[in-house]
């Protein structure tokens, strides 16, 4: 494609507003943050053209010999003066990577946390401090890179899990945050800033509520009102207004239109995700991107649309909840999946799928395609979780919220809620009028207080938020906010001889569900392939250094998979004391990492049958597997395949160490429960119709309630349980307004 045909696609820029001026950090503080962070992404140039500590210098044959290999790596070797430009930038002296580590830290790091962090920053500026904990009395920034290097090594293993933890904390936030600034990186790896296939696509023109200056609080009333505008929010919406109420939709986000997107990393994981895409867990054992935008986790999900499995379902209605089992859940399920023209029948997979697919075949796993709510439309692009410029993705901003606008909706973006409101008049009742919360603007120069009044609440703000709005509207069970069921997932890596240009095709269209149900009870993982955009997997990829840029440079002929676990255990959701905002306690289980072990082991063996020359994990301690390339030189011998010994010997070095924690890191992109659905107000917060227990006229409808994990990508179960709650909703308003019209007869 001509660069021409690349920039009529290049999506419209999405400024980042200004970022804080106020400093989180001292000065001193922020001199050790630089130094870890140049340890990780540091300047490598010649020993002679060394002019700072923060530098790294190799001596002439070292340093031309890296150049050279960096090249070779390459299928067209790149200019021996790209190279060396790529070498020599790092992060010490880099404004824009200091600038946006500003911004995360000052907008999206706990206050404690941050406090902790700095109370380390401060004793590695001391000489009794450093001591402890690097056994020397020079400080950390005083030391060479090489020394800091092993240093970091040390703490990555270190028994004092506070260290360990703000080590990888900051390992991985310099890498993406490297990866998202780099002028570098992507030219080098020839990375296109938008996909090289499909073309822009046509969004709905959204109108949404606006308010100008003012000092009082702005009032608006109507039928139902819908916090959130993902996927619960977007199917409750389209039924209530198709049904003839008036619905307002308020989101905390901003909508934008496909020619904004897909967004760049840096921009889309401001814009698009909760917390910058990176909330840890208390303990940092596990870290959670939620979508935060118009269209939640739909506009940023990866298009897989899998139905609630039956053992599944089954569980569920063991606990009381017979609907699960009925054939109008199954309604539900076919109605949502008819919308959004769900299929398997267009689906062109990229080599990350094909190597599942067909290593899963060698193997003798079981492996099938992975549904796709693309509209019946071929969509073979892996930007979609920065959303979809082609709009061929039919998330909540491209079906469900169109369609209630068709009907009649309102919107309104910007506004969070603060809490609930309930009729002062009959507290007895508990009775839900609306709710309140702050409106900005989207320039934010105007912020309004602002109050909602309506005859159904619907609370649709995701599992993160929506029993945060709960607690704070003064609702007492101690069941909101508990029964966390997150997918905890785990990477393995290959790298292939050939480029696979891995960030092209649609992301997740298979699934190995060989090791799904390993305790005889359902909890086991799925195997699946992973986005592939640079900053997503090289923040987590192994190696610090001159050894983190060299692996940068392979990304072109790296594909990556994950486990993705079916919980057995569970945490909780709580507001935060000082900002208010959702803060997640949650250790992956005992039984979980051993789940996620085996399938860790699966991939790696599916990886080497595909013919991969290298494979890594992110376990500490567990060095990258290489291919000897005299094995199996002989025609005369049969090809031993995963009975390698070296590879088995590898294998067996990873279920020695194991799965740690919080030693090995842990994502999730799926969060659910904590505001479980049952039979009784002691186990659960809803009711089996959404109805909040203890409250009238308020309900919730997403991801919250499902009464344990989904085990598969949730989106179409939440839509399908929406579906159910909102229905039953609109029967509940049809039949109050046909009593008040009885009783005015009368």
């Amino acid at each position: 494609m001509s660069t021409t045909e690349l920039g009529r696609l290049a999506p419209l820029a999405t400024p980042l507003p200004t970022p804080p001026v106020h400093e989180v950090l001292t000065p001193a503080q922020w001199t050790t943050l630089m130094a870890i962070a140049s340890t990780v992404v540091p300047e490598v140039l010649r020993s002679t053209s060394v002019t700072a500590i923060s530098q790294l210098g190799l001596p002439d044959a070292e340093y031309d010999a890296t150049v050279d290999e960096i090249r070779a790596i390459a299928t067209a070797p790149p200019d021996v003066e790209v190279v060396q430009r790529f070498l020599a930038e790092g992060v010490a002296s880099y404004e824009t990577f200091r600038r946006e580590l500003r911004r995360y830290l000052t907008l999206h790091v706990r206050e404690d946390a941050r406090n902790g962090m700095g109370l380390i920053l401060s004793t590695l500026n001391t000489r009794a401090g450093s001591l402890i904990l690097t056994g020397s009395t020079v400080p950390f920034h005083e030391q060479t890179i090489s020394v800091r290097t092993d240093i970091m090594r040390r703490w990555s293993l270190s028994y004092l899990p506070p260290l360990r933890a703000v080590c990888r904390i900051l390992t991985q936030l310099s890498k993406s945050l490297y990866a998202k600034t780099s002028t570098t990186l992507g030219p080098l790896l020839d990375f296109p800033r938008a996909p090289v296939h499909g073309t822009p696509g046509q969004g709905y023109d959204f109108q949404f509520v606006q308010f100008g200056q003012g000092s009082g609080p702005e009032t608006i009333e109507c039928d139902v009102v819908i916090v959130g505008s993902g996927c619960g929010a977007g199917v409750t919406a389209k039924n209530l207004a198709e049904d003839g109420h008036r619905v307002l939709v308020v989101e905390k986000s901003y909508h934008f239109a496909p020619e904004h997107l897909p967004m760049s990393e840096l921009d889309g994981s401001v814009r698009l995700f909760e917390g910058g895409a990176a909330q840890p867990s208390d303990d940092g054992s596990i870290t959670v991107s939620a979508g935060s935008s118009w269209g939640g986790g739909g506009t940023v999900n990866w298009s897989a649309s899998l139905q609630t499995q039956g053992f599944v379902r089954k569980e569920w209605a063991d606990q009381g909840l017979n609907f699960f089992t009925s054939a109008e859940y199954q309604n539900c399920l076919d109605r949502v999946c008819h919308r959004m023209g769900v299929s398997t029948e267009f689906i062109e997979h990229n080599h990350g799928n094909q190597a599942l697919m067909e290593g899963c075949r060698k193997l003798g796993y079981s492996c099938k395609a992975v549904p796709q709510n693309t509209g019946g439309k071929r969509h073979y692009c892996g930007y979609c979780t920065m959303g979809c410029g082609s709009a061929e993705k039919q998330g909540p901003a491209v079906s469900w919220l169109p369609d209630a606008a068709r009907a009649g909706a309102q919107f309104m973006e910007g506004f969070e809620v603060t809490r609930v409101l309930f009729d002062e008049n009959n507290p007895r009742s508990n009775k839900a009028i609306g709710v309140t919360g702050i409106w900005t603007s989207r320039d934010e120069k105007i912020k309004r207080p602002v109050v909602v009044k309506a005859k159904k609440t619907i609370i649709s703000a995701g599992t993160l938020w929506s029993p945060v709005i709960l607690q704070k509207s003064g609702l007492k069970n101690p069941q909101i906010g508990r029964n966390l069921k997150l997918h905890p997932a785990n990477w393995v890596f290959g790298i292939w001889p050939e480029e696979v240009r891995p960030w092209e095709g649609a992301i997740l269209t298979s699934v190995c569900d060989e090791f799904q149900n390993q305790d005889g009870q359902g909890h086991g993982v799925k195997l699946e392939a992973m986005v592939m955009l640079p900053n997503w997997m090289l923040a987590v990829i192994p190696g610090r250094g001159l050894d983190f840029k060299k692996t940068c440079l392979k990304f072109k002929h790296m594909n990556a998979f994950i486990t993705l676990c079916r919980d057995s255990g569970s945490g909780r959701i709580y507001p935060d004391p000082n900002s208010g905002h959702p803060r997640m306690e949650y250790t992956p289980s005992v039984t979980d990492r051993k789940h996620t072990l085996e399938g860790l082991l699966a991939l790696a063996k599916i990886i080497y049958v595909t013919g991969a020359k290298e494979i890594s994990t992110v376990i500490e301690g567990v060095p990258s597997f290489v291919r000897s390339t005299s094995s199996n030189d002989s025609k005369d011998d049969a090809d031993p395949g995963i009975n390698d010994p070296a590879f088995l010997a590898w294998l067996d070095q990873i279920r020695a160490v194991g799965v740690q924690s919080p030693n090995t890191p842990f994502g999730s992109a799926h969060q659910m429960g904590t505001c479980r659905m049952g039979i009784s107000e002691k186990t659960s917060v809803v009711d089996p119709r959404g109805r909040v227990w203890g409250a009238e006229d308020l309900y919730v409808a997403d991801a919250s309630v499902f009464p344990s994990a989904s085990g598969v990508n949730p989106m179409i179960t939440n839509m399908a349980i929406s579906d159910w709650i909102s229905r039953g909703v609109a029967k509940d308003l049809r039949r109050e307004e046909g009593g008040q019209q009885e009783s005015a007869r009368l």
